[in-house]
């Protein structure tokens, strides 16, 4: 198994450096029209869910995220209420640290992999884990993931699931999860996934002329290409 991890692990770091040298930098720029779009309709889903389910986070909450990159939801997070010096966060890459650690200077980020979590058993209420999965192409290292995520997590947390459900035709590096495949990841988790966000294709050549006309093609499954979950412990699927 720690061989399969990795080839996992090396293969994603030089995947990390391909998408830097060829990506557009301003592909994901906060100010782009499709990415405010697509994050302000999964932060609003996300509260609604956590709410719902009665973990949305406060100033005690022991929040993690998996592969946050640039920042991730850390920063939501603490405009939500959590306290930063609650807010973990682990990343393979290590040169995706400094720049969030000169965001959030008080929050414990570490380069580390999430096939072996640096954390004891029950540690956290909250973990996030936000396109991550389809970036790893191996089965038995997702499933490895997986379950390093079910160990830190105590009973009564929850997993916020942010991840897209469809593969990408132009990009082999990457494989979607699909619902049936993000449960039996999880089995000792219980609780509602939805499908999110307007495909992004579509999303950057409308969004920038009519927000209005994003949402109204958004409000049609077929074009939503993630699924976002809040899955707890010891809680039972909705109906």
């Amino acid at each position: 198994m720690t061989d399969v991890v990795d080839r996992e692990r090396h293969r994603l770091l030089a995947e990390n450096a391909r998408r830097r040298r060829e990506l557009p930098q301003d592909l994901y720029a906060p100010w782009a029209p499709a990415e405010q779009f697509m994050r302000h309709g999964r932060q609003r889903l996300a509260a609604r869910l956590l709410q719902r389910a009665g973990v949305f986070p406060d100033a005690t909450y022991r929040c993690l995220e998996i592969g946050f990159g640039g920042g991730g939801w850390l920063p939501e997070l603490l405009a939500w209420g959590a306290s930063e010096r609650n807010l973990h966060g682990v990343e393979i890459d290590a040169s995706r640290l400094e720049t969030t650690r000169q965001r959030l200077p008080a929050a414990h980020l570490l380069a580390a992999d999430a096939a072996d979590l640096p954390y004891s058993a029950e540690h956290f209420e909250l973990v996030i884990a936000s396109t991550v999965f389809t970036s790893i192409l191996d089965d038995a290292v997702r499933r490895r993931v997986a379950s390093e995520i079910e160990r830190v997590l105590r009973p009564g947390g929850a997993l916020l699931w942010y991840d897209f459900a469809v593969d990408n035709p132009r990009n082999p590096n990457v494989r979607g999860v699909s619902r049936r495949e993000l449960l039996a990841l999880f089995p000792k988790l219980r609780g509602t996934v939805s499908k999110v966000t307007l495909a992004a294709p579509l999303c950057r050549l409308v969004s920038p002329r009519s927000w209005w006309l994003a949402e109204l093609l958004e409000a049609l499954p077929p074009l939503r290409t993630h699924l976002l979950g809040v899955l707890l412990q010891c809680h039972p699927i909705d109906p």
